[in-house]
Protein backbone atom coordinates (compact mmCIF):
# COMPACT_ATOMS: atom_id res chain seq x y z
CA UNK A 1 0.00 0.00 0.00
CA UNK A 2 1.49 3.38 -1.01
CA UNK A 3 1.26 6.57 1.04
CA UNK A 4 -1.82 7.84 -0.87
CA UNK A 5 -3.69 4.62 -0.17
CA UNK A 6 -2.67 4.74 3.51
CA UNK A 7 -3.91 8.33 3.85
CA UNK A 8 -7.14 7.45 2.07
CA UNK A 9 -7.70 4.45 4.34
CA UNK A 10 -7.00 6.58 7.42
CA UNK A 11 -9.50 9.23 6.26
CA UNK A 12 -12.18 6.57 5.67
CA UNK A 13 -11.49 4.98 9.08
CA UNK A 14 -11.70 8.37 10.81
CA UNK A 15 -14.99 9.15 9.06
CA UNK A 16 -16.47 5.78 10.09
CA UNK A 17 -15.37 6.27 13.71
CA UNK A 18 -16.74 9.81 13.80
CA UNK A 19 -20.06 8.63 12.39
CA UNK A 20 -20.31 5.83 14.96
CA UNK A 21 -19.44 8.19 17.82
CA UNK A 22 -22.01 10.68 16.58
CA UNK A 23 -24.73 8.01 16.52
CA UNK A 24 -23.87 6.93 20.06
CA UNK A 25 -23.81 10.50 21.31
CA UNK A 26 -27.38 10.99 20.10
CA UNK A 27 -28.84 8.20 22.28
CA UNK A 28 -31.14 9.64 24.91
CA UNK A 29 -31.51 7.87 28.25
CA UNK A 30 -34.56 8.52 30.43
CA UNK A 31 -35.24 6.83 33.77
CA UNK A 32 -38.87 6.11 34.70
CA UNK A 33 -38.69 6.08 38.49
CA UNK A 34 -40.21 7.18 41.75
CA UNK A 35 -38.57 8.35 44.94
CA UNK A 36 -40.21 5.46 46.83
CA UNK A 37 -38.51 2.69 44.84
CA UNK A 38 -34.83 1.78 45.02
CA UNK A 39 -34.82 0.86 41.30
CA UNK A 40 -36.24 2.38 38.14
CA UNK A 41 -39.53 0.95 36.91
CA UNK A 42 -38.08 1.19 33.42
CA UNK A 43 -35.33 2.94 31.48
CA UNK A 44 -35.48 4.30 27.95
CA UNK A 45 -32.27 4.10 25.92
CA UNK A 46 -33.08 5.57 22.53
CA UNK A 47 -36.13 3.68 21.20
CA UNK A 48 -35.59 0.74 23.56
CA UNK A 49 -37.42 0.43 26.88
CA UNK A 50 -35.96 -1.84 29.57
CA UNK A 51 -38.66 -2.77 32.10
CA UNK A 52 -37.44 -3.93 35.51
CA UNK A 53 -38.53 -7.28 36.88
CA UNK A 54 -42.10 -7.24 38.13
CA UNK A 55 -43.56 -9.23 41.01
CA UNK A 56 -47.23 -10.09 41.40
CA UNK A 57 -49.86 -8.06 43.18
CA UNK A 58 -51.86 -9.99 45.78
CA UNK A 59 -54.90 -11.92 44.64
CA UNK A 60 -56.28 -11.35 48.15
CA UNK A 61 -54.78 -8.47 50.15
CA UNK A 62 -53.62 -8.98 53.73
CA UNK A 63 -56.22 -8.43 56.43
CA UNK A 64 -54.36 -6.94 59.38
CA UNK A 65 -57.51 -6.92 61.52
CA UNK A 66 -57.80 -10.69 61.15
CA UNK A 67 -54.06 -11.26 60.99
CA UNK A 68 -54.21 -13.02 57.62
CA UNK A 69 -51.38 -12.53 55.15
CA UNK A 70 -51.81 -11.56 51.52
CA UNK A 71 -52.34 -14.39 49.05
CA UNK A 72 -50.46 -14.15 45.74
CA UNK A 73 -51.68 -17.30 44.02
CA UNK A 74 -49.93 -19.92 41.96
CA UNK A 75 -47.50 -19.44 39.09
CA UNK A 76 -50.26 -18.77 36.55
CA UNK A 77 -51.91 -16.15 38.78
CA UNK A 78 -48.59 -14.43 39.54
CA UNK A 79 -47.44 -14.44 35.90
CA UNK A 80 -50.80 -13.02 34.80
CA UNK A 81 -50.54 -10.25 37.40
CA UNK A 82 -47.02 -9.40 36.25
CA UNK A 83 -47.90 -9.36 32.55
CA UNK A 84 -50.78 -6.98 33.33
CA UNK A 85 -48.39 -4.73 35.29
CA UNK A 86 -45.94 -4.78 32.38
CA UNK A 87 -48.79 -3.99 29.98
CA UNK A 88 -49.71 -0.93 32.09
CA UNK A 89 -46.08 0.28 32.21
CA UNK A 90 -45.79 -0.12 28.44
CA UNK A 91 -49.09 1.70 27.88
CA UNK A 92 -47.88 4.66 29.97
CA UNK A 93 -44.88 4.83 27.63
CA UNK A 94 -46.94 4.59 24.43
CA UNK A 95 -46.12 0.92 23.81
CA UNK A 96 -48.01 -2.38 23.84
CA UNK A 97 -47.19 -6.01 24.58
CA UNK A 98 -46.69 -6.35 20.83
CA UNK A 99 -43.61 -4.13 21.16
CA UNK A 100 -41.90 -6.57 23.56
CA UNK A 101 -38.85 -8.08 21.86
CA UNK A 102 -37.26 -9.94 24.79
CA UNK A 103 -38.63 -11.46 27.98
CA UNK A 104 -36.72 -12.97 30.88
CA UNK A 105 -38.74 -15.09 33.29
CA UNK A 106 -37.33 -16.16 36.65
CA UNK A 107 -39.21 -19.01 38.31
CA UNK A 108 -38.77 -20.12 41.91
CA UNK A 109 -39.63 -23.66 42.83
CA UNK A 110 -43.26 -24.05 43.84
CA UNK A 111 -43.57 -25.73 47.26
CA UNK A 112 -46.89 -27.23 46.08
CA UNK A 113 -44.99 -28.92 43.21
CA UNK A 114 -42.18 -30.41 45.24
CA UNK A 115 -39.92 -27.38 44.72
CA UNK A 116 -40.03 -27.64 40.92
CA UNK A 117 -40.87 -24.74 38.64
CA UNK A 118 -44.37 -24.63 37.22
CA UNK A 119 -43.59 -24.06 33.54
CA UNK A 120 -47.13 -25.08 32.52
CA UNK A 121 -48.53 -22.36 34.79
CA UNK A 122 -46.23 -19.78 33.19
CA UNK A 123 -47.26 -20.90 29.70
CA UNK A 124 -50.96 -20.75 30.61
CA UNK A 125 -50.57 -17.07 31.52
CA UNK A 126 -48.15 -16.19 28.71
CA UNK A 127 -50.30 -17.63 25.91
CA UNK A 128 -53.23 -15.41 26.96
CA UNK A 129 -51.22 -12.32 25.91
CA UNK A 130 -48.63 -13.37 23.31
CA UNK A 131 -49.22 -15.15 20.01
CA UNK A 132 -52.97 -14.53 20.07
CA UNK A 133 -55.29 -13.32 17.33
CA UNK A 134 -55.45 -9.91 19.04
CA UNK A 135 -51.70 -9.73 19.75
CA UNK A 136 -49.80 -12.11 17.45
CA UNK A 137 -46.26 -10.96 18.30
CA UNK A 138 -44.12 -13.27 20.42
CA UNK A 139 -40.92 -12.02 22.03
CA UNK A 140 -37.68 -13.92 22.28
CA UNK A 141 -37.76 -15.41 25.78
CA UNK A 142 -35.69 -17.17 28.38
CA UNK A 143 -37.24 -18.91 31.38
CA UNK A 144 -35.11 -20.27 34.17
CA UNK A 145 -35.49 -21.66 37.65
CA UNK A 146 -33.72 -19.71 40.38
CA UNK A 147 -33.06 -20.63 44.00
CA UNK A 148 -35.31 -17.85 45.28
CA UNK A 149 -36.77 -14.46 44.40
CA UNK A 150 -36.69 -11.23 46.42
CA UNK A 151 -40.05 -11.86 48.14
CA UNK A 152 -40.52 -15.15 50.02
CA UNK A 153 -43.96 -15.72 48.44
CA UNK A 154 -42.81 -14.96 44.88
CA UNK A 155 -42.90 -17.80 42.36
CA UNK A 156 -42.32 -15.67 39.23
CA UNK A 157 -40.53 -12.47 38.22
CA UNK A 158 -40.73 -11.13 34.68
CA UNK A 159 -38.65 -8.43 33.00
CA UNK A 160 -38.97 -7.29 29.39
CA UNK A 161 -37.29 -5.23 26.72
CA UNK A 162 -39.56 -3.38 24.31
CA UNK A 163 -38.71 -1.36 21.22
CA UNK A 164 -40.65 1.54 19.72
CA UNK A 165 -41.15 0.79 16.04
CA UNK A 166 -40.51 3.56 13.57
Amino acid sequence: MNWRQRIGAAVVAAAVCAGAASACAQTTVKHIQTAASPIATAVWAGDTLYVSGQLASPVTPADTAKGTPAVYGDTKAQATSEILKIQAILKEQGLTLGDVVMMHVFLAGDPDKGGKLDFAGLQAAYTQYFGTADQPNKPARAAMQVAALAAPWALVEIEVIAVRSK
